[in-house]
């Protein structure tokens, strides 16, 4: 099932992109609530999802985050008040900047949006909001900003990293070649079929970008669960799983049985040239596979004197992209295919 969105030219236009490192915190209180419901967290969520657990478990600031699973669990599939995951105020917030806009949330506001999500009265545990709103909001961002020291600011400058490459690279390609060149290479399940985006959902229904702004915001923590948040008059905010989520995990990557790759050109080089199916710094892919700068610049010289990769300029950063050459030879030895969008450097028509 999914939602179909119809984004019309006038949203289009207005496409812009933010990191939040709210929705990170908010995504991760998600996937721990689905490990607690079974769910595998997988490579490589679960061990950061295992402390995650630790700390909602042990540590009672975190006490009023229970309002995300409640709104966003596995097993709740209606709309939900978008008060409670305001869009970034900003294309590069900082947490305070967030929870500066959650604490300031209009009693009108919440009470408008549980009118139209619950109808037939807003359930108990969303009464303190609407009562004393000030008081319950105050709360829950304390809640995130405990979660978020304990669980996420260890992990933040890696993660940052990543989200800016992702905002320089989307950008890039944006100015270049529009926002559906954009849409059409989301990571995730989302899927783009002019004029409309379709996302996962656990049931089905269709919205239009009205006179709104699209915010696309990518986040380390949404396990491949992208989300649209519809509320807000002004901005259609849709988040997607950001590349390198991988600077979670201390382990590398599950060893293949028989890795062919790591054979012929070295474990490293390998690595390096699997990592690069998207364009990627040097200081990228140290966070995203747990090495040294110098030791990936390294191995990107020798794989680019092999033709396998090469550079580019985006913006003051240097990006490394997959030659066709390296894109043939990942296919050849791991039998899979490489994303075409490997293929293309930052912001360049196929």
């Amino acid at each position: 099932m999914v939602i179909r969105i119809h984004l019309d030219e006038h949203t289009l236009e207005r496409t812009r992109l933010a990191i939040s490192p709210l929705r990170e915190v908010i995504s991760g209180v998600e996937l721990v609530h689905r490990t607690r419901q079974g769910r595998d967290a997988g490579w490589p969520y679960a061990e950061w999802a295992a402390h995650a657990a630790s700390v909602l478990r042990t540590d009672p600031g975190t006490g009023p985050l229970r309002v995300y699973a409640q709104l966003y669990g596995v097993d709740h599939g209606r709309p939900t008040p978008d008060a409670f995951q305001p869009a970034p105020p900003s294309s590069r917030p900082s947490l305070a900047d967030e929870l500066a806009v959650l604490r300031a949330t209009p009693p009108e506001i919440i009470a408008a949006q549980c009118a139209k999500h619950y109808p037939e009265g807003a359930p108990d545990f969303l009464l303190p909001y609407l009562t004393d709103g000030a008081r319950a909001f105050g709360l829950l961002a304390d809640a995130v900003e405990v979660f978020w020291e304990r669980a996420v600011a260890p992990h933040w400058p890696a993660m940052r990293a990543v989200l800016e490459e992702e905002i320089v690279l989307r950008a890039r390609v944006l100015a270049e070649q529009g926002p559906e060149a954009v849409l059409g290479s989301l990571s995730g399940p989302a899927s783009w079929d002019a004029p409309v985006l379709s996302l996962p959902k656990r049931r089905e229904s269709a919205l239009t970008g009205g006179d709104r702004r699209l915010l696309l915001v990518p986040v380390v923590l949404a396990q491949g669960r992208p989300s649209v948040s519809t509320d807000d008059p002004v901005t259609l905010m849709v988040t997607y799983q950001a590349r390198g989520a991988a600077v979670l995990s201390r382990r590398a990557a599950p060893h293949r049985e028989r890795d062919r790759l790591a054979l012929l050109i070295g474990a490293g080089r390998a690595a390096v040239l699997r990592a690069l199916t998207t364009p990627a710094t040097t200081s990228g892919l140290a966070a995203v596979l747990g090495r040294a700068p110098s030791t990936i610049s390294e191995q990107l010289t020798g794989l680019q004197e092999a033709g396998l990769v090469s550079r580019s300029r985006a913006d003051r950063q240097v990006f490394y992209r997959l030659e066709p050459l390296g894109a043939s030879l990942l296919a050849l030895m791991d039998q899979d295919s490489v994303p075409a969008e490997a293929l293309e450097e930052p912001g360049r028509h196929a």
